[in-house]
């Protein structure tokens, strides 16, 4: 896992979930599951972007990418909502 590679997933997922940036920024500190989470998203929605722009631009892979973003975003929010209910 590159770590400016996480750090750009990370990016993305904080204008992609406004809500959760706060807590985003502190969870990606110490949480190594989310950072991997940053990773993946950041290669995925690269990859999605690429795709859309392509001439020969498939819509089946396009749409896999499509679901695969948007349930590693799922991902990140059952994460923050789980660090939320734990007794601190």
């Amino acid at each position: 896992m590159s770590t400016d590679t996480a750090q750009k997933g990370l990016w993305k997922l904080m204008l992609r979930l406004p809500a959760l940036r706060g807590q985003l920024q502190i969870l990606s500190v110490r949480n190594t599951s989310l950072l991997s989470l940053c990773d993946a998203f950041q290669d995925a929605s690269s990859t999605l972007d690429s795709l859309r722009k392509g001439p020969d631009a498939d819509s089946a892979i396009i749409r896999e990418y499509e679901i695969l973003c948007s349930e590693i975003e799922s991902e990140v929010i059952e994460i923050c909502l789980s660090e939320q209910t734990k007794p601190r």
